[in-house]
């Protein structure tokens, strides 16, 4: 396991976070440049354009540290932890691996457009874990624990000084979800765009906060 340095100004009651996880093997699907033939620059051997992480390496991560251990003013904290179909029964393991114990599974449910992967059953939901440390309370509630949000095409690609949606990228009415539940000061992880209100972590955003290996 890696060793982290880890800094903050805040100590967060409310984290978020979709992490790299490893389809090196090549099951992820082939990413293009919007709806072209022209191979995203940065998609590599993988298919994604990112790097990956294994679970070992994501479990390492010092989540914990940006949470009041000691809980003496405001008890604990919610964490939603972005996973794919593959990664489900290990994503359990990586929230108490960062200290956190899981409640439960949102699904995120998308309107299919033409093929998708997945062979019998398309690949058209993603899957977020509710997990919670101490005993913080929501300030509101969710209707249900499936969404049928808008989905997003095309991976990130800057052109000039704007940033096109890309692959991977979750829903704003995801974050608004987040808001109207769970309290903050609010951390996203592997961040991907600046949200008002919101510290981020991540190679594509403002480094609110500092892991160092």
């Amino acid at each position: 396991m890696t060793d982290y340095n880890v800094s903050s100004r805040l100590l967060y009651r409310t984290i978020v976070a979709d992490p790299p996880w490893d389809h090196s093997d090549g099951t992820g699907a082939r990413i293009t440049v919007g709806m072209s033939d022209r191979q995203h620059p940065n998609a590599g051997v993988t298919g994604l354009p990112y790097q990956t992480m294994t679970v070992d390496e994501i479990k390492a991560l010092p989540v914990q540290a940006f949470v009041d251990n000691e809980r003496l003013v405001e008890p604990g904290a919610h964490l939603y932890l972005w996973t794919t179909n593959r990664y489900v029964r290990h994503v359990w393991d990586v929230a108490e691996a960062w200290g956190f114990q899981g409640v439960c599974l949102l699904v995120w449910c998308k309107e299919s457009r033409g093929w998708l992967p997945g062979g019998a059953y398309p690949s058209n939901v993603e899957f977020c874990l509710f997990a919670r440390c101490g005993k913080l309370k929501p300030h509101g509630g969710a209707h249900s624990r499936w969404f049928n949000w808008p989905r997003t095409f095309g991976p990130a690609v800057r052109e000039g000084e704007k940033r096109q949606s890309g692959h991977s990228v979750k829903p704003e009415a995801f974050m608004d979800l987040v808001e109207s539940v769970s309290p903050g000061p609010y951390l996203e992880l592997f961040a991907r765009r600046q949200r008002l209100n919101w510290d981020t972590w991540g190679n594509e955003a403002l480094p609110h906060v500092e892991m160092t290996a």
